[in-house]
């Protein structure tokens, strides 16, 4: 019986993929083997020992102590592409109403109750304070092409919009999803300083935090608008309201509320929308519960933000065992793995090792079921990090 705790309420849909007769899960549970969470904060938190993996239902994992886990042998994962076109929805909606005050408008609109048979005529004669732009024939910047940005690029294309893309560290499967129409920038700088518009897609990390400050603001276009629904830490504020002062940048739209943007009226801040959707979270809690139940059950790491992908696509074997390892990544490690193993009397039928930076992860499937004192003698080695036994 495998032991899941829930950090945060999670679609049902997602958590009836885990099998009542195999998984036990609720929000207090003693001894879990794993935590499911949306966006409850986990560097407080004291990680119980039994834990062997986190799954974050969605992109983000800023709320996570990934450098910690990693060091316990915890593998984290995400849910790249789940809550994709719900965020793309959204930036399309964004770059529509920081072009046309819709907002605005309708608020003001408001203010004609009790006028009676004169508001069609007042309406007619105020609508000229809130004219905006169209999107058609105007360049997108954007910035990060994975699942979320090149589903943005090739909606803007469809919208008429001229877009250059930018992403240094652009995937394969990436570029095979983006229009032929998105234009390659080839600096950074380049795409800032010849775009109408920028929506920024990248992860928050301690490179990329401030990634928006007045060095880049000022390489941009005059009268620039600028979205941002990926991480308010990617933007500086404070540069942000004075380019404004400026009218450097016309208008900022943020998925993320802060005091000091509240006050100003070329700003809208939304609540962090971008994955509110029903469907959006029912995709990356079934991704999440998926991943978990596969790393679990088979050993599998899919999606996995400080673990190497690594999977063996045949099942546990039979009367046998499958010894899933997470190494220090230094030489001699599968050496003296193989020679334990050997000692031990095992033969090894299959065997995938895979490295990611400073971490190894090795699935192994031998053909006789193995105890503890095995686990305990491969745990000895200097270098290992953890080391689980699941039986065929």
């Amino acid at each position: 019986m495998y032991k899941i705790q829930t950090l945060n309420k999670i679609s049902a849909t997602g958590l009836s993929n885990f099998p009542l007769e195999n998984y036990e899960i609720a929000s207090e549970i003693l001894n879990p083997d794993a935590i499911l969470l949306r966006s409850a904060d986990m560097h407080s938190m004291e990680l119980p020992a039994t834990v062997k993996a986190v799954a974050r239902a969605g992109a983000g994992t800023n709320n996570i102590p990934i450098p910690a886990m990693t060091e316990k042998g915890v593998v984290v994962f995400n849910t790249p592409g789940a809550n994709a076109n719900a965020v793309k929805e959204l930036v399309i909606a964004a770059l529509l109403f920081s072009s046309r005050p819709v907002h605005k408008a309708a608020e003001w609109v408001k203010t004609l109750q009790g006028k009676g048979d004169e508001i069609p005529e007042l309406a007619e004669k105020g609508k000229s304070q809130f004219v905006g732009p169209e999107l058609k024939g105007k360049t997108l910047g954007v910035i990060g092409l994975g699942a979320i940005g090149a589903m943005v690029a090739n909606t803007a294309i469809e919208l008429g919009m001229k877009v250059i893309g930018y992403d240094p560290y652009l995937s394969v499967n990436s570029a095979w999803s983006l229009s032929r129409a998105v234009q390659k920038a080839e600096s950074l700088d380049a795409l800032l300083s010849k775009c109408d518009y920028i929506t920024v897609h990248i992860p928050q990390t301690n490179d990329t935090k401030g990634f928006i400050n007045a060095e880049r603001i000022n390489t941009m276009k005059k009268g620039v608008r600028l979205i941002n629904l990926a991480r308010g830490g990617l933007v500086v504020n404070k540069d942000i309201l004075a380019a404004i002062e400026a009218e450097k940048i016309a208008l900022y739209v943020s998925d993320f509320a802060d005091e000091e943007l509240l006050k100003n009226d070329k700003v809208i801040c939304l609540p962090h929308l971008g994955a509110s959707t029903p469907e959006a979270e029912e995709n990356c809690a079934v991704m999440a519960v998926n991943q978990l139940r596969d790393f679990l059950e088979n050993g599998n790491i899919v999606n996995s933000v400080n673990f190497p992908k690594c999977r063996m696509d045949a099942a546990v074997p039979k009367n046998g065992t499958r010894v899933c390892i997470a190494n220090k990544n230094i030489p001699n490690m599968v050496g003296q793995i193989t020679t334990v193993l050997a000692d031990a009397k095992c033969n090894i039928s299959a065997m995938v090792n895979q490295n990611r930076a400073d971490v190894a992860y090795n699935i192994i499937d031998v053909e006789n079921k193995l105890d503890d004192s095995v686990a305990a003698k491969l745990s000895a080695i200097d270098g290992i990090i953890s080391v689980r036994l699941i039986n065929g």
